[in-house]
């Protein structure tokens, strides 16, 4: 390369569109079940539900973005599950997650295609969301169960649902401040190759390997 001449980044697909719909498919119908539950567990919220259509249709159509997003949440796991098992090295990364939040990387365990942290959210985001919809169906069909099962239901309907709410606070935070560029990845599915050399070392090496970049 000549002196003076900037080098141009080429851009690595990170995300198939398929995955992207899954995933946006998740996030929108998440987002959807948490203003509206959020609506119908509190009275000092329910003026949010006049945002989705009134009490009412938040009542009916809350259940129904439960299902599409236990779908999204299936599809998802098929698509990653393989991508997300935990290795000794992820362990590490996680007791170093601190130097990845301050931008400090060198000492890290190389990332693969995901790093610890996001394998972490995928898993729980996974389990919240099978607790979610099992502990939904009672509450969805109150007639067919019994008093105990339905308060047990809400019980774990609402632990899940903090846990899920926490992980995507901070799921949300990671992809725009933390680390830019991760949102711009999930938006149109690209990265530079600078940006997977340095958060995704090991994933860009693969890649190089297989000639894909």
């Amino acid at each position: 390369m000549k002196r003076g001449v900037k080098r141009k980044n080429k851009e690595i697909v990170r995300y198939t569109l398929w995955e992207r719909v899954v995933h946006w498919s998740a996030a929108l119908s998440f987002t959807y079940l948490m203003l509206t539950g959020l609506a119908l567990y509190s009275p000092r919220l329910f003026w949010m539900a006049s945002i989705f259509g009134g009490g009412t249709t938040v009542r009916v159509w809350h259940p129904f973005a439960g299902v599409v997003f236990s779908v999204a949440l299936v599809l998802m796991s098929l698509s990653w599950a393989r991508c997300m098992w935990l290795y000794p090295e992820d362990r590490q990364w996680l007791l170093n997650i601190w130097s990845y939040i301050t931008h400090k990387e060198e000492g890290l365990p190389e990332a693969g295609r995901f790093n610890a942290g996001q394998k972490m959210l995928f898993w729980l985001m996974s389990f919240s969301g099978l607790l979610l919809l099992l502990s939904g169906i009672p509450l969805w069909f109150p007639h067919k169960f019994s008093w105990d099962v339905r308060l047990a239901s809400i019980l774990v309907h609402e632990i899940a649902t903090l846990a899920a709410i926490g992980g995507i606070i901070v799921h949300v935070y990671m992809g725009t401040l933390a680390v830019p560029g991760s949102l711009g990845a999930m938006a149109k599915g690209k990265v530079t190759d600078l940006w997977a050399k340095t958060h995704h070392p090991r994933w860009y090496r693969r890649l190089r390997q297989k000639g894909l970049i």
